[in-house]
């Protein structure tokens, strides 16, 4: 029989799958690998942090042989992640990235992690990213993965979350419109759209 996908926590031998999903839907969804001086840089910044910094709140689609095909993975308070970010993962990861041009935008991002700590959404203290494999996409696994994650920030005390992503990616705005996640107002940032919703299930 062929094994069935399941859920589960992450496992320090997952980084390196972490590293991949994360770049392979890094642009608006779509693959961004070769776009910047290592694959590794967006996972250094969205991926790889919360799984080093907070391993205990991820977790991983595996295809049923072990492998990472999909994550979620957050904090369950924003500006506590934000201090350990900047006192524990920068210095960690100090020296990787050069002054190639095409990180430079990402590397603002990088070593200002202030930037997540928005005043509009205070309200909101967890927040997440998601990202599947293409081929593990409109499955249901992105739904199963949301549940299980919002069961775990609400153990944890986390009474509600959000995320932001890209406006363009409107097939990611609808699933999380379908798990229940609404709009949060932004004015301070007219880019980005923010969604949030409260953690329980």
């Amino acid at each position: 029989m062929t094994p069935e996908p399941v859920i589960r926590g992450y496992r320090p031998t997952d980084l390196d799958a972490v590293y991949d999903i994360c770049v392979r839907t890094a642009d608006a969804g779509g693959d961004a690998r070769g776009q910047n001086s290592s694959d590794r840089l967006v996972g250094d910044i969205f991926a790889a942090p919360y799984v080093v910094l907070e391993p205990e709140v991820a977790r991983i689609l595996d295809d049923g042989h072990g492998n990472a095909v999909g994550y979620i993975v957050g904090t369950t308070d924003t500006a506590a992640f934000v201090k350990r970010y900047r006192t524990e993962w920068l210095p960690a990861t100090a020296g990787r990235y050069g002054d190639d041009p095409r990180d430079r935008m990402w590397l603002r991002l990088h070593h200002n992690p202030e930037r997540m700590l928005v005043p509009e959404l205070a309200g909101y203290p967890a927040h997440l990213h998601i990202d599947l494999l293409p081929e593990w996409q409109g499955r249901g696994h992105g739904r199963a993965l949301m549940w299980s994650f919002l069961a775990g920030l609400h153990a944890a005390g986390a009474p509600r979350v959000h995320l932001g992503m890209a406006p363009a990616n409107t097939a990611a705005r609808a699933f999380y419109a379908r798990l229940g996640f609404e709009d949060i107002p932004v004015p301070s940032e007219p880019g980005a759209l923010y969604l949030g919703r409260s953690t329980a299930v």
